[in-house]
């Protein structure tokens, strides 16, 4: 890249990152936050979404990128964790090989979970990978790999990633433990764990003694930093294994020694008198958005002034709007139609890719056909 480019993008995304915080704009990282504002009577002003734009192929033949040079000739996911200028992509079940024929998770070379990363922070034309995770000869390598035991056998098939958030440059993933897949959209976990990166995404390792069961409604999570009453904090939303149970929230202070220690957890209980209350028990988390919701993202819609969400359900795409992080959440709008998109799954939201002044908002979506991820973009309505 030429110095006067690298210096341009320098400038850019100094620009926006500084323009997201002044706007109050949190992603998975970064030094961006939310403020919490617990007033739940604001009104809805989501009132649907428009010109939704599939951009480009982001991996697989025919991509944008050349992932065949990596061996990820199939894959899915791709939630997006903010790193500084840095955007990684955390992708499932991958495989190197596929038959040009094949459906879903098929194909030789598997690896359990592989991440790409990129500086390009012009989302329009889609998103240009600078680079990968990679093995000693180049090759897309998995984060922690799974055990690949077999369907059914009680033991472990696969770790997928689920979501990642920034502490500073310390990188967390969590991940499930997939014992069974079932019927579709079923499926059954051993438990949710975090791998953490401390070498800027090069070298993974577990994190030891923090752990959620596999029966739990804590297995897959969609993260943001916060600021609550004065305190940073993580937040997660969170649904079962599989795509059939609700979202319930919990929260760590923002710091590596309350990420990596199971006590500092704790549950959205309700709200008592007009006050939020939190416990250390799992068990007193009560269901923020109910419905059967699959993989979901959250962020806050600087446009919207609002948390929107976004999942999978019965083969559509949904968007929610949520007036505080555990609700009055609204009533869900369709966002990508499975009629038009047969297969879909995983709307991942990042606001570093949200443009005219929040209105578009810029999203990843996999395809069980090609058994791949797609890059697509929509208009948020605003009522007024």
């Amino acid at each position: 890249m030429p110095a006067s480019t690298a210096s341009r993008r320098t400038a850019i995304a100094a620009f926006f990152v500084l323009a997201l915080a002044l706007a109050g704009c949190a992603g998975s990282g970064g030094s961006d936050r939310v403020t919490v504002d617990p007033d739940p009577d604001k009104p809805f002003v989501l009132e649907g979404v428009s010109n939704l734009t599939e951009i480009a192929q982001l991996t697989g033949p025919d991509a944008m990128n050349d992932t065949a040079a990596v061996s990820v000739a199939g894959t899915d996911l791709g939630s997006m964790t903010n790193v500084g200028d840095k955007t990684f992509f955390f992708f499932g079940d991958t495989f190197g090989e596929r038959d040009p024929e094949s459906i879903g998770g098929q194909g030789e070379f598997w690896r359990s979970n592989v991440a790409a990363w990129t500086t390009d922070d012009d989302p329009s034309d889609g998103i240009d990978f600078d680079s990968w995770v990679t093995d000693e000869i180049g090759l897309a390598a998995p984060l922690i790999e799974g055990d690949h035991d077999a369907n059914g056998a009680g033991g472990e098939v696969t770790k997928i990633p689920t979501y990642g958030f920034a502490i500073g440059e310390t990188i967390y993933v969590s991940y499930m433990s997939v014992r069974f897949w079932g019927d579709p959209g079923a499926w059954d976990a051993n438990h949710a764990r975090l791998i953490v990166s401390r070498g800027g995404g090069e070298s993974w390792s577990p994190v030891e003694g923090v752990e959620w069961p596999g029966d739990s409604n804590f297995v897959q999570i969609a993260p943001a930093r916060v600021t609550d009453d004065g305190a940073d904090y993580v937040y997660f939303w969170s649904i079962p294994a599989g795509r059939f149970g609700g979202v319930q929230l919990m929260r760590v202070p923002a710091t590596e020694e309350a990420v990596e220690d199971q006590a500092a957890y704790s549950y959205f209980a309700g709200v008592v008198d007009g006050t939020p209350k939190w416990s250390s028990e799992m068990a007193d988390a009560e269901t923020v958005v109910g419905g059967t919701i699959g993989e979901l993202s959250v962020m806050w819609s600087t446009y919207l002034e609002r948390w929107i969400m976004t999942y999978s359900d019965a083969g559509n795409a949904y968007i929610r709007e949520g007036v505080t992080p555990w609700g009055p959440w609204g009533d869900a709008i369709e966002l990508v139609s499975g009629v038009d998109y047969p297969g879909l799954y995983s709307p991942y939201l990042n606001p570093r890719y949200a443009t005219d002044g929040g209105r578009r908002i810029h999203f990843v979506l996999s395809l069980w056909g090609p058994y791949n991820v797609f890059w697509f973009s929509a208009e948020l309505d605003r009522a007024g």
